[in-house]
């Protein structure tokens, strides 16, 4: 698998965008970087306490 081109990044947007609708977007982003948000927190609690 190669890397991801401009065109391959726009037509992946688009398809989200028509998918669930550009009103929804925004929330859909904030989901996913709370989630990584915590993961990261949650690695970082867990090699502070074994250490």
């Amino acid at each position: 698998m190669g890397s991801f081109g401009l065109t391959e990044i726009i037509i992946l947007f688009l398809i989200i965008v028509i998918l669930f609708g550009a009103k929804r977007i925004p929330d859909l982003f904030r989901a996913v970087g709370s989630s990584i948000k915590g993961f990261k927190k949650e690695l970082n609690d867990k090699d502070e306490n074994e250490v």
